[in-house]
């Protein structure tokens, strides 16, 4: 299994072996149910589709991801993969939906450098010219211009597993990932540490 659907608890610190104060994320990584398994002959391609958090008064699971795979013999409906996936020391991939910020302007957004801010001036924190004259009369698609901000797609690589607690399902990783408490994460496997 290539990786599991989690939920983002908060973050927090621990102390390593050598003393040292490390920030980490807390993360609720399963236990995820195998929903369906994909395979070759079937569907043209190997892949495991897991299932996270029941959803209440039904037996199906809120959030589902499938997962590619590269051998999906022994895999079975109903089977639980839990956060003993993974290892300590392990870096992987996190995924998420980052924090909403709302409607923006162009020095939040953009980071453009503002006007003067002293009395006589008429320019603050506006965007300034948006386009040319008469040629080409419009304003181009792309520009950089005050909108929405945040609440986007990202994925974090090379993540480092600081601890990991199979009694509780909790996964702590080194630093800060996407999303805001209680928002849904995808854990993927990447390379080993070292």
């Amino acid at each position: 299994m290539n990786g599991l659907i989690g939920r983002k608890i908060g973050m927090t610190q621990v102390y390593d072996k050598e003393g040292r104060l490390i920030p980490v994320t807390v993360i609720e990584a399963g236990p995820c149910v195998v929903n369906q398994v994909k395979t070759m002959e079937k569907d043209g391609y190997r892949a495991v589709q897991i299932g996270f958090m029941k959803q209440k008064k039904k037996e199906k699971p809120l959030h589902l991801k499938e997962f590619k795979a590269d051998k999906v013999e022994g895999i079975v409906k109903g089977q639980e993969f839990k956060v003993d996936i993974f290892a300590e020391g392990e870096r992987i991939k996190v995924s998420g939906t980052s924090i909403g910020k709302g409607t923006q302007g162009t020095v939040k957004r953009h980071h453009f450098h503002r006007g003067d801010m002293a009395h006589g001036s008429k320019f603050h924190r506006l965007p300034g010219s948006i386009g040319a004259g008469t040629t080409p009369g419009r304003v181009l698609k792309g520009m950089r211009m005050a909108g929405r901000m945040g609440n986007e797609a990202v994925s974090q690589k090379n993540v480092l597993i600081v601890k990991i607690d199979l009694e509780k399902n909790m996964i702590l990783l080194k630093g800060a990932v996407p999303g805001c408490d209680n928002a849904i994460v995808v854990l993927n496997k990447g390379k080993k540490n070292g």
